[in-house]
């Protein structure tokens, strides 16, 4: 499996780099670019630098190298994940803006109809925000908004960064157990009680 990364200029990069961590743990190939800001907010939220993320991707590239192979729709992949997705960046891509490698990626991957993912991380939205997502999602891309939830009784940072993971690998495809899924905790004698028309 060949996958797309992009790390955006947004808070919450741990997200992308618990995304590659697993996506290494399962061999998938990763093609990733990090946007000039994603860098910083590497640097300040995480102490990471792009080179010792770089370890985790099958390639790096230059987020303004327009003649990269990922700038063109006949560079195949499974799909395309921003996360977290600035606001700026899902602008650009909504309205077709094509000006560095990364909503040129994410505009390839969506006029070939391939999975584009979109880790929003923002809130509260302007409604242009919102509209933008509308239009995002009128043309097939799935946008998944950092909205961890709580039904699996997290304990800690992780498990809430875990989810949010796990829902991007959901997307696509991949198995995993990075939380525990609705009705899992449906016990054995719940469900003998249910089918003995019991109240459970």
């Amino acid at each position: 499996m060949r996958i797309i990364v992009a790390i955006t200029g947004a808070s919450g990069v741990v997200y992308g780099v618990r995304l590659l961590e697993e996506l290494n743990r399962r061999d998938v190939e990763v093609h990733l670019i990090v946007s000039e800001n994603g860098e910083k907010i590497l640097k300040l939220e995480m102490n990471i630098d792009v080179r010792e993320l770089g370890k985790l991707a099958y390639k790096v590239y230059d987020p303004h190298d327009l003649t990269a192979p990922l700038a063109s729709g006949s560079f195949i992949s499974n799909g395309m994940v921003i996360v977290p997705c600035s606001v700026k960046t899902m602008a650009k891509i909504a309205s077709g803006i094509c000006d560095d490698l990364i909503t040129r990626a994410a505009h390839c991957t969506l006029k070939e109809g391939r999975k584009l993912i979109l880790v929003i991380r923002e809130m509260p939205l302007r409604v242009i925000d919102i509209m933008n997502m509308l239009l995002l999602k009128l043309e097939g891309a799935i946008v998944m908004p950092a909205s961890p939830a709580f039904y699996h009784k997290p304990q800690n940072i992780d498990d809430l960064i875990n989810y949010v993971v796990g829902k991007v690998l959901d997307a696509l495809g991949i198995e995993h157990n990075l939380y525990k899924r609705w009705g899992d905790g449906y016990y054995r004698e719940d469900r003998q009680a249910s089918a003995r028309g019991l109240k459970v």
